[in-house]
């Protein structure tokens, strides 16, 4: 079937058309076309997502990314539409719910309300012949709103075993970089200097604490990280260059190792086969390249999701709204947004 994904859950906008075949314990997709709108330039004056605005930008642009995608796909060949439910900003979740129970009634095809951290999980399946993930599955799940460690027993089967105590790994990367006067979205910004810190030294001069590193359970914290960076930034005054790349790649390699023993504790533990990384922080190289590396030291599968499919976007969205319908809950349409949707 030909699924029409729509996400708006924070500052991206987004449309996308999958294809989508197979099972539910085999499940493919073929990307046919994806838009996807981004409002971070509109939000980097406030530091982070402004909800009020993040509504307005949507309400905008969703008409006309539709057009654009629709003047290239005959909308009859389209059987169904997911959308985003939650978790996110319900002003912006309210958006794509809106757009998308008008478009299912003009159109006669029936809506999916779809789970944005379940589409975080598929998204790696988007690639073209992507090798089958054998479960159990650990799946973590690292991006601005979100820090999960998920025990995936198979798709549409998941628990959450591990969560963020305080700030959310993305979080902590945007407020890091406001500390160290750099731009929003500060994730880019903090992997391009600490990858110029790894350049000068391997081990960076800025010692950063591991939060929970040792703690028995899954779970993370990352706000005492970002408050050492502060009082070490106010310390200091004004950082040079080399200064700021030094706190960079301290405060990242912390973070990927926080990020990796976690979840290699988590994959001893269950017995998984394989792992899933999803979300916008997986789009980090440092990070991406630790883990590819540790996996094959210890022979486990890894499934990461493209760059294009890294950060919030609809592709993900209509795989995931495969899984809800190969469930068989479809046609839902009296749901409504929830920030908070649970997995």
């Amino acid at each position: 079937m030909r699924i029409l994904g729509i996400e708006t859950s924070c500052d991206e906008t987004a449309i996308s058309i999958v294809e989508c075949s197979g099972n539910i314990a085999s499940p493919h997709f073929t990307i046919i076309d994806s838009i996807i709108n981004s409002q971070a330039s509109l939000h980097a004056q406030y530091g982070g997502v402004f909800p009020t605005l993040a509504k307005r930008e949507h309400i905008k642009n969703l008409p006309i990314l539709l057009e654009t995608l629709m003047q290239k796909h005959d909308q009859k060949n389209i059987d169904a539409i997911a959308v985003t439910q939650g978790p996110g900003l319900e002003p912006a979740l309210w958006t794509g719910i809106v757009f998308a129970k008008e478009l299912g009634a003009q159109w006669n095809v029936p809506i999916i309300p779809t789970n944005h951290m379940e589409g975080h999980i598929i998204s790696p399946l988007l690639q073209a012949h992507q090798e089958e993930v054998r479960f159990p599955a650990i799946a973590l799940l690292i991006s601005g709103g979100h820090t999960q460690l998920i025990k995936v027993s198979s798709w549409g089967h998941y628990e959450i075993i591990g969560d963020t105590k305080d700030d959310a790994v993305g979080e902590a990367f945007d407020k890091v970089a406001r500390i160290l006067g750099l731009p929003y979205p500060g994730g880019p910004h903090i992997s391009r200097h600490a990858a110029l810190g790894r350049v000068r030294h391997t081990i960076s001069p800025f010692a950063c604490p591991r939060p929970m590193l040792h703690s028995k359970d899954y779970h993370f914290s990352f706000s005492g990280l970002k408050t050492h960076v502060l009082y070490a930034a106010q310390k200091i005054g004004e950082p040079t260059p080399e200064e700021v790349e030094d706190i960079a790649q301290g405060f990242e390699d912390a973070v990927t190792e926080v990020l990796t023993k976690k979840t290699f504790k988590a994959i001893e533990d269950t017995g998984a086969c394989s792992l899933i990384i999803g979300g916008g922080v997986v789009a980090n190289t440092h990070i991406r390249e630790t883990f590819t590396q540790l996996c094959k030291e210890h022979n486990i599968s890894l499934f990461l999701p493209t760059q294009e499919a890294s950060t919030d976007n609809a592709l993900m969205i209509a795989a995931a709204g495969y899984i809800t319908y190969l469930k068989g809950n479809l046609d839902t349409t009296d749901f409504k947004a929830d920030g908070n949707l649970a997995l």
